[in-house]
């Protein structure tokens, strides 16, 4: 007899188990339940939709149930809740949301992919009208509408991640006024605080109010409607419209009221092969507990490329019954804000000291391509790595310009579990218009392999008024002009092109802490130094600009 597949949820995950298992499987029966009403649609995509960068809603679906049954036979059933699990018997309880009926299914493999739901906070006035989430096209559809009646001209957003960022850019785009609420000291969480603040400040610029270290506390909601934000301290803030972008949690209920066993993380855990703790039950997606590659504990990482790679493994899986293991992740992820880009793989230092590792960092701006090639920009890339062993832990880049490319390569050197010196000796793809015979990746990993050699000593600006407190020398090794432009308080001015000259009117006697616009020429001149005989000298990392951009 043919296998039955039944797939519980559908988009990435889902709908890549589903298709996976028919191209491998011409006669088995898959029948696949989706609760809300679309079954594959480009969740991604939906903030660009809201600022009309994607002007065609239909764009934003991928695949229809009719597309599912045409090309795959491949039953679809959208508007259908799978409500329990009778593993004893194989079968699943599933409620037609339109009919209002409920009916058993039997299955042979049972695929779960039920995703995560956005956390609402349990405070009064969150079922307001004008107070939205956004993770399907019903939240979607239910924005588009408030913004379509052209009444809503303040916003609130209630999280500073990635999709309260999206969103913050769209609806100014719309010339909404937006104000972003963050009840962390930062945007963008999983990035270290030093590498958000350009961030922020591109908000400001953009028009975009942060109001971060600072939660909601309380909605005033009139005619069932909220019209202020209420802060922790205290501040009001008028909305014609709330969204609420504080993140997600796993969908575990139905897995849970199962038996199926959860992971320390709290999402459904599963083997290498994406088996539950039922063999015949699999599951992938954002409701999972995947491994992560660099740690090697279970992780929430909530992201469409292991949702929509793992959903394709766990269809073959099922229906092949092939042991196939599923990658590790890193935790790749990028946005794009306004005109910036930022992202990360891997572990950030605060990460990495969560999961008690100990790390060393290097920070460095490149332009993204030969400056003499018109249109050069530049980036910030932070590597951070392991000492003991020189491995490479983790990448946060932001910029304009090449920020993707740059991660993508970063996170096939942790795939491998690279290290610094690999990441250094990689061969990438040069023309001026693309990049510099030393890729800033390359550049960023021999900054690093000069610190591990000990040949410099970089500090971050967050330690210059600890070192200014201690009596520390500072020496700006930029050019008159540029110190006339601004400095860090207390810097003399020594341009690195009469450092061996003027080296004498250093005092012996205090350490010193030298640094430029970037960080370039501050090692040079570290060296110098050191060469001359100084053990005591430290870089700045990032220069006098980075400096500058932690001054929020």
């Amino acid at each position: 007899m043919p296998l039955r597949i039944v797939i519980v949820g559908g988009v990435g995950a889902g709908a890549g188990a589903a298709t996976r298992a028919r191209r491998l499987d011409e006669q088995a029966e898959i029948i696949l339940f989706e609760r809300s009403g679309y079954v594959s649609f480009a969740n991604c995509g939906l903030p660009y939709y809201l600022g009309n960068i994607i002007a065609d809603r239909g764009k934003l679906l991928v695949q229809s149930p009719e597309m599912f049954r045409k090309r795959f036979r491949i039953d679809v059933r959208v508007r259908h809740e799978v409500t329990a699990i009778d593993r004893s018997g194989k079968r699943v309880q599933v409620s037609d949301l339109n009919a209002g009926t409920s009916r058993w299914e039997p299955y042979d493999r049972l695929i779960l992919c039920p995703g995560a739901c956005p956390i609402v906070p349990p405070i009064e006035g969150a079922d307001a009208t004008n107070v939205f989430t956004l993770r399907n096209m019903e939240d979607t559809d239910a924005i588009y509408g408030c913004l379509a009646k052209q009444d809503a001209h303040t916003a609130a957003i209630v999280g500073a991640g990635f999709i309260g960022l999206e969103v913050a850019d769209a609806l100014t785009r719309r010339g909404i006024r937006v104000q972003l609420v963050e009840r962390l000291g930062q945007v963008l969480a999983p990035l270290d605080a030093d590498m958000t603040g350009p961030i922020e400040r591109h908000l400001r610029e953009k028009g975009v109010t942060p109001h971060l270290g600072n939660g909601l506390k309380a909605l005033t909601v009139e005619n069932g409607r909220a019209t202020h934000v209420g802060l922790d301290d205290g501040t009001r803030i008028e909305a014609d419209m709330v969204l609420l972008a504080i993140g997600v949690r796993p969908e575990t209920r139905l897995a849970a009221d199962t038996g199926l066993a959860l992971g320390p993380r709290g999402g459904i855990r599963v083997d290498e092969f994406l088996r539950t703790s039922d063999p015949d039950i699999f599951a992938a997606g954002d409701a999972v507990e995947v491994v992560h590659a660099v740690t090697g504990v279970p992780a929430l990482i909530p992201l469409a490329g292991p949702a929509n790679k793992h959903g394709r493994l766990a269809g073959e899986i099922a229906v092949t019954g092939r042991p196939r293991r599923a990658a590790r992740v890193v935790g790749t992820a990028i946005v794009k804000v306004f005109d910036l880009a930022a992202g990360l793989t891997g572990l950030s230092v605060k990460a990495a000291a969560q999961a008690g590792i100990e790390t060393r960092h290097c920070i460095v701006q490149r332009p993204n391509h030969a400056t003499y090639y018109p249109g050069a920009t530049m980036m910030t890339i932070k590597i951070v790595y392991r000492p003991a062993d020189r491995r490479l832990l983790g990448v946060q880049i932001v910029g304009r310009d090449g920020v993707d490319r740059r991660l993508d390569v970063a996170a096939t050197v942790l795939h491998f579990g690279g290290t610094i010196d690999d990441l250094a000796d990689l061969d990438l793809a040069y023309a001026p218009q693309f990049g510099s015979a030393k890729d800033p990746l390359n550049i960023a990993a021999f900054v690093a392999q000069n610190q591990e050699d000990g040949l410099v000593r970089h500090v971050d600006p967050a330690e210059v008024e600890r070192l200014r407190a201690e009596g520390w020398q500072l020496v700006d090794l930029r050019t008159a002009a540029e110190y006339a432009g601004g400095t860090i308080p207390g810097a003399v001015n020594i341009a690195l092109d009469e450092l061996r000259s003027s080296a004498s009117q250093i005092a012996g006697d205090r350490p010193v802490l030298v640094f430029c616009q970037v960080g370039q020429r501050g090692y040079v001149g570290a060296r110098i130094l050191q060469n001359l005989g100084r053990t005591d000298v430290v870089n700045l990392a990032g220069g006098y600009s980075w400096y500058a951009s932690q001054k929020r």
